[in-house]
């Protein structure tokens, strides 16, 4: 729990009333690799902070999953739609790697939200960092060749081709892997 509590101290003064409260909502969680932790469809009742291992989302069309976004140590992963409207979910999110995660229901958040000041200025930062992380990728993305995609990829986790399937980068990127790997050459 140290590195869930490092986190969430980057951004707020942790006094010990919230510090037992954070104790008590969140619960660590091991997962293998393969695991699912949300289907497509399912409302997202957890948020997970990730302290060891990589995971992504991904959603179908038309039979096909498509990766939509990796997430690594130090992060937080949920359906964020899902999660904050308590709505059924349009991704899936399954562990790429053995995982340490921390995790809290979308009831114990709301509860730290509405008993701590601290924590509620905490979720606040967390999600306008997420949005804004998901506003500049939306407004951009579709305008990038598939060599500027891979160096933004390639921004946000530089070592994401040592841990996560080319396959799953080229969906990622919506290029084949024939394509990833001349771009990999020149990159």
């Amino acid at each position: 729990m140290k590195s869930l509590l490092s986190f969430i101290s980057q951004k707020i003064h942790i006094e010990s009333e919230l510090l037992h409260g954070i104790s008590n909502c969140f619960e660590q969680l091991e997962t293998k690799k393969g695991t699912i932790l949300l289907e497509e469809g399912k409302t997202a009742k957890y948020l997970y902070f990730i302290e060891k291992g990589i995971l992504h989302t991904s959603y179908n069309i038309d039979g096909k999953n498509v990766s939509s976004w990796f997430y690594d140590e130090y992060q937080c992963i949920t359906s964020w739609s899902s999660f904050f409207a308590q709505k059924a979910s349009f991704e899936s999110i399954e562990c790429l790697e053995d995982c340490v995660l921390y995790r809290i229901s979308h009831r114990n958040y709301q509860k730290l939200v509405n008993d701590f000041p601290a924590f509620s200025h905490f979720a606040r930062q967390l999600s306008e960092e997420i949005l804004i992380v998901i506003d500049e990728f939306s407004k951009s993305w579709a305008f990038l060749s598939a060599e500027e995609k891979y160096k933004v990829l390639l921004g946000y986790n530089p070592k994401i081709e040592l841990r996560v399937k080319l396959g799953l980068i080229a969906s990622f990127l919506g290029i084949s892997q024939e394509t990833l790997s001349r771009l990999r050459a020149r990159v």
